[in-house]
């Protein structure tokens, strides 16, 4: 496999966990939100706000595939211009 198709491969492989991440972390702040609620009967607060954090911590991962995959293509233009 040529050097690009590994590099392409890997950069797919990185982007496509971005969406399963933002549903996961978004679903996991409602899971505990309705949890709590359902606890300590202040429904929806507490939903609202862990839905919140859940979709916070989704951009936040966004973010961090974002700066990742910039890192890996700077690095791949740095191996073609050392050739």
């Amino acid at each position: 496999m040529e050097e690009k198709d590994r590099s392409l491969m890997r950069m797919l492989g990185v982007l496509s966990t971005v969406g399963l991440t933002m549903v996961f972390a978004t679903a996991i702040g409602l899971y505990i939100g309705l949890k709590l609620d359902k606890w300590f009967g202040t429904s929806p607060w507490l939903t609202a706000v862990f839905v919140l954090f859940g979709l916070i911590a989704g951009f936040r991962n966004l973010f961090v595939y974002v700066k990742r995959s910039q890192k890996m293509l700077e690095e791949d233009e740095d191996k073609k211009h050392d050739r």
